[in-house]
């Protein structure tokens, strides 16, 4: 006899399942579908939420009661397959128009990393990507941007507009003073040129930051 749970997947769809019923096929061994269900449930509630499970390593899910590593790993594996899946859908974009299609492009690769990354865009007039750099890998609180390099690649890809992109692993999107200063530099060593810096994006766990949308940009 088919799970119930793997028979409503077929059935109505993996869209008509919850969370927990999801969770549940993904830590089944073949046991009680309500063991399954309850195990799940106490999964999601001891992550907060389920982008609490993804956030959560598999040594502190395999110390929930009942879970063990097998099922930690499972669970971990599902996680990382969601956001490389994530990822690679996001790098099959060639344009971006406003801030969410940042954070769209983005959040995959840096929500949840532990040190701060900065990467770039270098778009045409028509907001065209032409190339995804990454600039600088640092720290917890911080990394080091060259804004000569940023403007020398602008040139040599003849690009007209720049777009920064940076992660805050602490949770906080709000800009320190030092990614305030960075920005006005880069779009000073880019207004040289002409080019411009058409937006800077901070993305955390949270939320997301846009130096245009806070008028912080011209």
């Amino acid at each position: 006899m088919m799970n119930p749970l793997l028979n409503k997947l077929v059935t109505l769809g993996v869209g008509s399942m919850t969370d927990v019923e999801l969770l549940a096929l993904v830590i089944d061994d073949g046991g009680s579908q309500p063991a399954a269900m309850e195990q799940a449930a106490g999964i999601l509630s001891t992550c907060g939420s389920l982008a609490g499970l993804g956030r959560t390593d598999i040594a502190r899910l395999r110390m929930v009661e009942g879970v063990g590593l097998k099922r930690a790993s499972r669970i971990v594996a599902a996680s990382e397959l969601g956001r490389r899946f994530m990822a690679a859908e996001a790098d099959t974009v060639d344009s971006v128009n406003t801030s969410a299609d940042v954070a769209r492009i983005f959040r995959p690769l840096v929500e949840g990393l532990k040190y701060e990354e900065c990467w770039v865009l270098y778009l045409t007039n028509s907001n065209r990507i032409i190339e995804r750099q990454r600039v600088s890998q640092g720290g917890v609180q911080g990394t080091v941007v060259d804004h000569r390099l940023i403007a020398k690649r602008a040139l040599e890809l003849l690009a007209t507009q720049v777009l920064m992109v940076h992660n805050h692993p602490s949770g906080d999107a709000e800009p320190s003073e030092a990614d305030k200063a960075l920005t006005r530099k880069v779009a000073e060593a880019l207004a040289l040129f002409d080019i411009r810096l058409l937006d800077h994006v901070i993305i955390s766990r949270n939320n997301e930051y846009s130096f245009r949308q806070a008028g912080l940009i011209g």
